[in-house]
């Protein structure tokens, strides 16, 4: 909705659950007619972990917008089952690094031949500047036994970031990675509780949960264009979690 809010045309990609993706394609209308803009938000079906699913919503795009000017890999999942490091599946791994690795890696290629190309037509001059931005997590760095698939999974976006960011240079593409920390959603409803306990008790300097929104305006302020001479860059959006403190 951030980018929804300061003008951006959205492709809003879903898996299965069609009604949340059109409420979100609402809830995008709705704040961008609040801060007086007008933008289209469309929705698509696909699963990034698959092949032909990630080239259909890259042409889906194509056909709907005729450009690209921003990617958000934000597509993630935890494991189904919170097993110990000593009893992690096979099934559980492979489920993870499809979804949360394969995916955001070959999108990203996809997205980036496009924007070349875009560049290549245009003569480099002019335009939006194409970005790119990975939405990963502080388990890219936090080690957690009854997860340790998905801090791997995490842990190699960091990379994809950075292999991106140097390959993508010489194009004009900057490439971005953000860090959320703790974040009110879905997946981390089950475990609600602990973490209040431990925000509670100081993990965090800055003593709440972190939102959905609080993630969106990192998104937003790349967007804007508002860090230009960084790549490869790490946005912590984590209330302080990465302080190492005595």
């Amino acid at each position: 909705m951030e980018l929804a809010s300061l003008g951006w045309d959205v492709v809003i990609n879903y898996v299965s659950n069609e009604p949340a993706a059109r409420r979100t394609a609402a809830d995008c209308h709705a704040a961008a007619q609040a801060a007086g803009k007008c933008i289209r938000a469309e929705i698509c079906a696909a699963d990034v972990s698959q092949g032909p699913d990630r080239l259909r919503l890259i042409e889906f795009t194509r056909a709907a917008f005729g450009r690209l000017d921003l990617l958000v890999n934000n597509a993630g999942v935890a494991p189904r089952v919170r097993a110990d490091l000593l009893e992690t599946t096979e099934e559980s791994l492979d489920h993870l690094l499809q979804v949360n690795l394969k995916g955001p890696f070959f999108l990203t290629q996809l997205a980036a031949r496009w924007m070349i190309q875009q560049s290549r037509q245009a003569g480099g001059a002019g335009g939006v500047r194409p970005k790119i931005v990975t939405i990963s997590s502080v388990s890219a760095y936090t080690a957690s036994v009854n997860r340790g698939e998905y801090c791997l999974s995490k842990a190699a976006l960091s990379m994809l970031t950075l292999l991106y960011a140097s390959r993508l240079a010489e194009y004009g593409i900057n490439v971005y990675e953000i860090r959320p920390g703790i974040i009110a959603t879905d997946m981390t409803g089950p475990v609600k509780e602990k973490y209040d306990q431990l925000i509670e008790n100081g993990l965090t300097p800055l003593p709440r949960w972190g939102t959905p929104e609080d993630v969106g305006k990192a998104v937003g302020a790349i967007a804007r264009d508002l860090l230009p001479f960084s790549t490869g860059e790490v946005i912590n959006v984590d209330g302080g979690f990465h302080i190492r403190r005595l």
